[in-house]
């Protein structure tokens, strides 16, 4: 018995043509990176920029500020996600776009934590 594979444009089996999947969960699992990446950079400038950031995020003292730095990034990007994803998780969103922005938020972060940037501000 041979197994034939079905093509994108036949119907299902039930004779009803097949539903394109949604890319929308997948975007936002990546835009939501990006801005958890844009979320550490913004805040590694602050720390350094501000006294008073840097003892505000010093959520455990032996680690210094890097806890309040990592805390809030991920709660950015947690939260960022919930929301994108209430938004987006049935849909076909432009997932170029989402890329393209998704890599500017992250190497805006990436930019925002390296010391010769940072030193710009301080």
């Amino acid at each position: 018995m041979m197994l034939r594979r079905q093509r994108r444009s036949e119907p299902a089996q039930s004779g009803k043509p097949r539903e394109a999947l949604s890319n929308g969960r997948a975007a936002a699992a990546m835009l939501a990176a990006g801005i958890g990446s844009l979320v550490f950079g913004f805040l590694t400038i602050l720390v350094q920029v501000s006294p008073a950031v840097r003892n505000a995020l010093q959520f455990y003292q032996p680690a210094g500020q890097i806890t309040g730095l990592t805390t809030l990034s991920v709660a950015a990007w947690l939260i960022s996600w919930y929301i994108l994803f209430r938004l987006w998780k049935e849909q076909q969103v432009p997932f170029s776009w989402v890329f393209a922005v998704t890599l500017l938020l992250t190497v805006l972060g990436l930019v925002g934590t390296f010391p010769p940037f940072y030193g710009l501000f301080g």
